[in-house]
């Protein structure tokens, strides 16, 4: 019994940095998800928020921090269903977003506590949402602390 304990024990801790830097997007990611989110931001794996935040995010598109993103109905009904199925089940990552922002989450704002504001305010990051801008394999889903680069300008 103390050994299956000690073994469960050693396989969270040893599995748990590495899932901590990676959010790999699921396979069955939909097309339109790809050519409609990504034609403006990176595509956010929908494990960075939970189900309430992607509700929220999904049903005021047409006030999407600032613009107009309005779908079709069958393409936001299939980009919404699939966000919600893939969305954290983790309670590190399961507050609602305060504006339904992944960088306004406590989580975020505790991993980012050492990047002075002047960092971001940098012409090659333009903002913290842009997570491809020092995490070198954002698009894959990798935001592991090993790989980031954070551009001088």
């Amino acid at each position: 019994m103390k050994k299956t304990v000690l073994i469960a024990a050693t396989l969270l801790l040893i599995s748990s940095p590495t899932f901590a830097g990676k959010m790999a997007m699921p396979t069955d990611m939909p097309a339109s998800y790809e050519a409609e989110c990504a034609s403006c931001h990176m595509a956010y794996p929908p494990a960075l928020l939970s189900q309430q935040s992607w509700k929220n995010v999904m049903s005021s598109l047409s006030k999407h921090f600032g613009t107009d993103a309005s779908l079709d109905s069958k393409t936001q009904n299939d980009i919404t269903i699939w966000l919600l199925k893939n969305a954290t089940t983790r309670q590190k990552y399961s507050e609602t977003a305060p504006e339904n922002r992944i960088t306004k989450t406590s989580w975020f704002i505790r991993k980012h506590d050492e990047v002075r504001s002047e960092v971001w305010k940098r012409a090659s990051i333009k903002s913290p949402a842009n997570c491809g801008a020092c995490h070198i394999d954002a698009a894959n889903g990798v935001f592991s602390e090993k790989n980031i680069k954070i551009p001088a300008k």
